[in-house]
């Protein structure tokens, strides 16, 4: 990574490299926190091995970064990450995993918690870049308070070998979910899992999927929306198929369980019209950046979906 001095932690491989903290803020490794607070551990579960916590005790005028990069070969990283965010603070939030180099053939596997008290807002752009033989596992789940405000967007341009996204967000009452998952599958298997329980009274969400079928991917996502509560939700799921053998499966699912609750989803798959890529070809463009510029716009996420933050 180019320039650090605004990272607040920042991890390769093993071994911390850099923990800046702010005023509001206290920033630890995991292990660390577990023997320093006794609260963490209800949401650590067990000791972690590594990884970050990141308490945010006051308002902070800055946006809070991470970085976890493997820059040695066959390394396997076994991350816990914990946030709390207090009670009426606005956090934005930028989360860079990534391989320094495409041919490392590492592992990396993160669980993590990140807890959002009463009226907390949170804006958390999870960014990934991988090689093409690494095998990557995120597992985070998003505890909202009531009256709390998240919007998670994660994004996978340069996806891994092997990629199993899972996401889970526990809407409290009045609590308002907004989801973005953008992935470019490239001779990839990818299983995506997301789950929006609406557990809180008035609590609503939007989970958007925009999945790319590229040289011999395999992408299958499973994505669920359950209403325990009256609420609202909407799934909305779409992949684009590039090459014939690449395969996507979208499995949208709703469960409800108030008669007061609204839920809906909508799921698409399709090609590249061959009416607009001649289009684009007739322009001056090839027909792979033709296809380049047809996948970016289909990539790129306007707006703030069916419910506004």
């Amino acid at each position: 990574m180019k320039n650090v001095k605004n990272v607040n932690y920042w991890q390769v491989d093993h071994k911390i490299k850099q923990i800046f903290e702010r005023k509001g803020a206290v920033i630890l490794p995991s292990p660390t926190a577990w023997e320093k607070f006794k609260w963490s551990r209800a949401y650590f579960e067990r000791k972690p091995k590594e990884g970050y916590f990141v308490w945010i005790k006051k308002q902070v005028d800055f946006p809070l970064t991470t970085c976890i990069t493997i820059a040695s070969p066959k390394i396997s990283q076994d991350l816990t990450n914990l946030l709390v965010i207090e009670k009426g603070i606005t956090v934005k939030a930028n989360v860079i995993c990534n391989a320094a180099r495409d041919n490392l053939c590492g592992t990396h596997k993160a669980r993590g918690k990140l807890l959002l008290k009463d009226n907390t807002s949170l804006e958390y752009n999870h960014l990934h870049r991988w090689g093409e033989k690494d095998f990557v596992s995120p597992d985070y789940e998003f505890i909202l308070g009531k009256n709390s405000r998240l919007v998670y967007t994660y994004k996978n341009l340069f996806p891994p070998e092997n990629l199993q996204l899972k996401t889970t967000i526990r809407g409290g009452k009045n609590s308002s979910s907004n989801l973005n998952f953008i992935i470019n599958g490239l001779n990839s298997r990818i299983e995506v899992k997301d789950t929006l329980f609406l557990e809180g009274k008035n609590s609503q969400g939007v989970v958007r999927l925009r999945l790319v079928g590229r040289k011999n991917s395999q992408i299958k996502a499973i994505s669920k929306i359950v209403a325990e509560v009256a609420g609202r939700g909407h799934l909305d799921c779409r992949g684009l198929l590039i090459d014939k053998n690449s395969t996507i499966s979208l499995i949208p699912e709703l469960i409800c369980q108030s008669k007061d609750a609204q839920i809906t989803h909508e799921a698409s798959i399709g090609k590249i019209s061959e009416e607009e890529l001649n289009y684009l070809r007739q322009r001056g463009l090839s027909e792979e950046e033709a296809i380049n510029l047809i996948v970016t716009g289909f990539l790129k996420l306007e707006g703030r979906g069916v419910y506004s933050n």
